[in-house]
């Protein structure tokens, strides 16, 4: 099968002939029909994750936001048929024994295995994953616009679920781009009030038409100053990856205030304890989700409340891909078909 391949940190990914997977009794097979290309494929393939870097597999098939069709299970396979519409996200698979997995918070498994990191993921022809691991996709989500809901889509939904908005309260997402355009949304869907800041105004616009009610542009405005002239927000999600988002959105929240930690600038961001006291504003960190989210998420997107902007791209033009991640020029998200 053709393949995207990952030999060495920093290097271009090869476009090569592998071997096809074969399951095991518990697995099933999945002929990918579309793969999103996310910015954390980026950190992988770069290896500028630290804390990463010992696990990544290699050689690799990067790739973790997957959606295809089943074509070969294994014989303790019984919940999956060849022919079912899945997807494989992030959470190749989790133990369902440690703390974390009682807890209800498999997404932390002390024991998990990662797609596209310590398992091969999708940025190939087929891919195996285990049957209890690969979630349907509901019947009219095509597998374009299903494929970033497994890690993009999820990622942003969980935050947001977890910071226990309201209906009727501000909600700020810092940087409108493949997460952030599903954050305005699915913010929207929660009954928030969504002011969305980029630099961008093409990004922008995109926030506008998918509900956002308010927008600024922090190349051209102070968008501290006009956050807080309208009474600071309840909650502010950041998706970018720049130190200065995480400095303003701190800066933009009310009191009692919820800033949500999504996007991962590669320093350290830091905040004043007295102000964090003062304000008792509470910082919420969050990375991807439990199955039970990407149900939720699914089922929100089959009724029409979330829609990802996609561009696809053929498998070959991998490499381009990851180059205009890393230069910030995607809108929305690019998804790989083989």
């Amino acid at each position: 099968m053709k393949a995207a391949v990952l030999h060495d940190f920093k290097k271009q990914l090869s476009i090569e002939d592998v071997p096809r997977p074969r399951p095991a009794a518990d697995e099933v097979l999945i002929q990918v029909e579309a793969c999103g290309a996310c910015h954390s494929d980026v950190h992988v393939a770069d290896g500028d994750w630290k804390q990463l870097v010992g696990i990544v597999k290699r050689p690799l098939i990067l790739g973790h936001e997957i959606a295809g069709h089943v074509v070969e299970k294994g014989e303790a396979v019984d919940d999956l048929q060849n022919g079912d519409r899945v997807g494989v996200p992030w959470i190749h698979w989790s133990c369902g024994e440690c703390e974390f997995c009682r807890e209800e918070n498999e997404n932390l498994c002390s024991r998990q295995r990662i797609t596209g990191v310590t398992v091969d993921g999708g940025y190939a022809e087929f891919v195996k994953a285990p049957a209890t691991h690969a979630l349907k996709i509901p019947h009219g989500l095509s597998a374009l616009e299903a494929a970033p809901l497994f890690c993009a889509g999820l990622t942003v939904y969980r935050a947001l679920k977890g910071a226990g908005m309201l209906p009727g309260q501000r909600l700020a997402v810092f940087g409108i781009g493949g997460l952030g355009h599903l954050a305005v949304q699915l913010g929207r869907a929660l009954g928030a009030d969504v002011i969305a800041i980029d630099v961008s105004d093409e990004k922008l616009e995109l926030a506008r038409s998918f509900g956002a009610t308010g927008t600024l542009n922090a190349a051209t405005s102070d968008a501290v100053k006009e956050l807080r002239r309208t009474g600071r927000v309840h909650v502010a999600l950041v998706t970018s990856a720049a130190k200065a988002a995480y400095d303003a959105a701190f800066s933009s929240l009310r009191p009692t205030g919820t800033l949500l930690v999504v996007g991962l600038p590669a320093e350290n961001i830091c905040f004043p304890p007295i102000l964090m006291a003062a304000g008792e504003i509470r910082i919420h960190a969050s990375t991807v989700g439990t199955r039970q989210d990407l149900r939720e998420v699914l089922a929100m997107a089959a009724a029409g409340k979330v829609r990802c902007q996609v561009v696809a791209r053929p498998l070959a033009q991998a490499n381009e891909a990851l180059d205009q991640l890393r230069n910030g020029q995607v809108s929305g998200r690019i998804v790989l078909t083989p």
